[in-house]
């Protein structure tokens, strides 16, 4: 379940601010990164008002994803649960990761993991 509450966006003051809840199965995040939050609720995410974008994933050991950002765009990459490889980096349940200046981003599960990556201005 991801539950977000939403704050002003910088580019318009004084919106109400907004509550939203929706629930993502296993199976939409089992092996790939799946949508949660957009600035614009594609794909049947939450709404955010801001330039962001966040993704969850259920990996298994041997499972891979890849991201690609967009030229001036960040990412932060959070490990819920197990351990995984970014770019040949081994990260475990609780560490985070700030990613720049990359077209791409690779992950790969040493262990089932859960993980979390925003994908910033």
């Amino acid at each position: 379940m991801i539950e977000l509450r939403k704050s002003d966006e910088r580019e318009e003051k004084g919106l109400e601010p907004g509550y939203e809840q929706k629930h993502f199965p296993d199976a939409d995040k089992r092996g790939r990164l799946k949508l949660v939050a957009s600035r614009d609720g594609r794909e049947g995410s939450v709404t955010i008002r801001q330039d962001a974008a966040m993704y969850a994933a259920l990996l298994e050991p041997g499972d891979e994803v890849t991201h690609r950002l967009a030229g001036g765009r960040h990412a932060w990459l959070q490990v819920i649960r197990g351990r995984v490889r970014l770019d040949g980096t081994s990260l475990e349940a609780g560490d985070g990761a700030a990613i720049g200046d990359v077209a791409e981003i690779a992950i790969a599960a040493e262990e089932p993991a859960e993980l979390l990556l925003f994908d910033l201005a």
